[in-house]
């Protein structure tokens, strides 16, 4: 597609997802909600990094700054691949019925379509796994905000995860779907669990209980 979504303000990406278009859609979603649930990552290691306090820790903040500015990035260039990829897959139903290379074409762009949420998935459990370990080294006073984050990373890891069943559940080939669903069946069984204690850990903390 023409647009460059990842250049868009935020008013500007909600009224673009609001609007009557395709894209950007879930996926796009998804991913900018992980991005922005490691962005507070960034945002704590940030607030916790040179502080005589976490001296000790300094080189893990380092390490989880680097990381997770990797991921962010990643999550983000998915919103517009996630989005690109869209683009065929709709021209691909537009194909007649009763042309021949229709369902060659639909099969070959719906596992196209794939891809992105899944790399998203992907990327967003990279991300859970530095949330934990942000909430047991980072600054104390900002660790709401790792919960945040954790929250928004669960929300997107099942929202890209619809993303890609809606595909799937389409496809001819179904050692293909069912090996993809397989994989994200796996995250979701580990990480959902995961980013809720994480935010859990958080409230209980705050919370005094």
């Amino acid at each position: 597609m023409d647009k460059n979504l990842t250049a868009l303000s935020c008013g500007s990406f909600a009224e673009a997802l609001a609007a009557k278009e395709p894209v950007p859609g879930g996926g796009g979603a998804a991913a900018l909600a992980g991005a922005l649930g490691v962005a507070l990552c960034s945002m704590v290691g940030n607030y916790t990094s040179g502080k005589q306090a976490y001296a000790a820790v300094e080189d893990d903040v380092q390490r989880m700054l680097a990381e997770a500015q990797d991921i962010r990035m990643s999550l983000i260039e998915l919103i517009q691949e996630d989005a690109d990829a869209f683009e065929p897959l709709s021209k691909a139903y537009g194909i007649p019925r009763e042309d021949p290379n229709r369902t060659q074409v639909l099969e070959e762009c719906t596992k196209g379509a794939c891809v992105a949420p899944l790399a998203m998935m992907r990327q967003i459990c990279r991300a859970i796994t530095l949330l934990e370990e942000m909430g047991e080294k980072g600054s104390r006073l900002m660790i709401s905000d790792v919960g945040c984050g954790a929250l928004l990373c669960k929300a997107a890891l099942e929202a890209a995860s619809l993303n890609v069943f809606v595909n799937t559940k389409t496809l001819v080939d179904r050692a293909f779907a069912q090996k993809t669903e397989a994989e994200c069946d796996e995250m979701l069984t580990e990480y959902l669990p995961r980013a809720q204690a994480c935010a859990d850990a958080v409230a209980a903390s705050i919370r005094g209980r």
